[in-house]
C-alpha cells in the first residue's frame, strides 16, 4: 500500500540542477513529516521524452542518504524510485528550467517521469517553470510558489491513469502572486516557421510567440498565472 508521506523527486535537468533542490525545499515545507528521496539522472537530459533503458544495467550511485544519481533517463528514474521505495506515495518531477506546456509534454523528460510513475500506479506531478525572453528563474520564489501548488494538489484525488502537469509563470517577485488555474492542455503545435538553405532545415519561430488556445495552459501561463492540467493516460 502506498504511503502518501513517502515522496520521490526526479527531473531531467540532472541531480545537481537547482530546480530539484527548490522542489525538495517546497516538499519539506508543504508535506509535514514526509520522507523525501531524490532519484535523478546523473547528467542533463532535457528533451529526452519517454526513453527508457532497453537492455544492460543502469548505474545507481548513492551520493548521500536518500539521494541517488542514476545513469538513465527520467523515465528510468521513475522505475528505479519504484524499486527503492516500494510504498512510494508520490513521484514529483522538476522543477524544470523552462516550460512544459501544450505540445511540450510529448518531448519533455520531466513530464515523462510523471507519466512513467502513473503507469506504475504511483500518483505523480510534473512541475516546470516557464522563462520569458532573457529571463532567469528565482528558485527561492519558485519553491515558495510550489508550496502553494502542492498544498492544493496533494489534497486532491487522482484516478488511476491521471497525473498533474504544472507550469509556473515568468513573473517577478514584485508582481502580484499568480493565481492557480486548472485548465486544459493547449492543442496547438510548437512554432513551425522555418527555412531551408543549402540543405539545412532550421526552425525560425520563437517559443514565446507560439500559437495558443484561449484558456488552455500556454495561454494561462504566458498571462502570468500558474497553470495546472490533469493529464489522462486512459
Amino acid at each position: 500500500m502506498n504511503n502518501p508521506n513517502n515522496i520521490a523527486l526526479t527531473n531531467d535537468d540532472g541531480i545537481d540542477a537547482p530546480g530539484i533542490q527548490a522542489l525538495y525545499q517546497a516538499v519539506d515545507v508543504a508535506v509535514a513529516g514526509s520522507s523525501i528521496g531524490i532519484v535523478a539522472p546523473n547528467q542533463h537530459l532535457s528533451g529526452c521524452s519517454h526513453q527508457i533503458n532497453r537492455g544492460g544495467a543502469i548505474s545507481v550511485e548513492q551520493r548521500a542518504k536518500q539521494r541517488y544519481a542514476i545513469g538513465g533517463t527520467p523515465a528510468d528514474c521513475a522505475r528505479v524510485a519504484h524499486h527503492l521505495y516500494p510504498q512510494l506515495g508520490w513521484l514529483l518531477s522538476g522543477i524544470n528550467d523552462g516550460g512544459n506546456l501544450g505540445a511540450d509534454i510529448y518531448v519533455s523528460g520531466t513530464v515523462a517521469a510523471a507519466r512513467e510513475a502513473t503507469l506504475l500506479r504511483i500518483p505523480a506531478i510534473a512541475i516546470s517553470h516557464y522563462k520569458s525572453r532573457n529571463a532567469s528563474i528565482d528558485w527561492d520564489l519558485a519553491s515558495r510558489r510550489v508550496v502553494r501548488v502542492l498544498k492544493v494538489l496533494m489534497e486532491s484525488s487522482l484516478k488511476p491513469g491521471q497525473f498533474w502537469n504544472v507550469n509556473l509563470p515568468s513573473i517577478s517577485a514584485s508582481a502580484p502572486e499568480p493565481d492557480i488555474i486548472f485548465c486544459p492542455v493547449c492543442s496547438q503545435p510548437l512554432p513551425t516557421a522555418s527555412n531551408l538553405d543549402g540543405g539545412q532545415f532550421r526552425y525560425t519561430g520563437t517559443y514565446q510567440d507560439r500559437p495558443r488556445d484561449s484558456g488552455a495552459d500556454v495561454d494561462v501561463c504566458f498571462a502570468g498565472n500558474i497553470s495546472i492540467s490533469q493529464i489522462s493516460l486512459w
